[in-house]
């Protein structure tokens, strides 16, 4: 089962929460025991997993990676000027697997599964593969 969802951002820089999305999809399905592969298909975007309760770890993994990859480095070829967006994405990665048990992502108290922009605004694509048990 696969579903391909649209997220409109509207920083250069964000994290979205799209857990929500992902359980409800499960949810729609009924599926009840499997995985979750959450997968982005773009080269400056991501998807990790992180604290969801305190938005302010949102904004410290932002500037932090900021920090580490700032957006203007006169040693950067790419002719769109985007390189940090590119280290920014293969840093956080293009996907997470989450267990899916009784009907719920299998997760700990705090986490969230976050779909990463680091070239915005855009509108962006992910996809949501649920592998089901047999």
């Amino acid at each position: 089962m696969l579903k391909k969802n649209t997220v409109k951002t509207v920083k250069r820089d964000d994290m979205i929460d799209v857990t929500t999305e992902v359980q409800a999809f499960i949810k729609e399905k009924g599926i009840q025991e499997g995985v979750a592969l959450i997968y982005c298909p773009h080269t400056t975007a991501g998807i990790t997993i992180n604290e969801n309760a305190d938005p302010d770890v949102k904004k410290d993994i932002l500037r932090r990676l900021d920090e580490q990859y700032p957006w203007n480095h006169t040693l950067d070829l790419h002719m769109e000027g985007n390189t940090a967006a590119h280290l920014k994405s293969s840093t956080v990665g293009s996907s997470q697997q989450v267990i899916i048990h009784k009907g719920s992502l299998v997760l700990g108290t705090w986490q969230g599964v976050y779909f990463c922009e680091f070239d915005g605004p855009r509108e962006r694509q992910y996809f949501i593969k649920l592998c089901v048990d047999q």
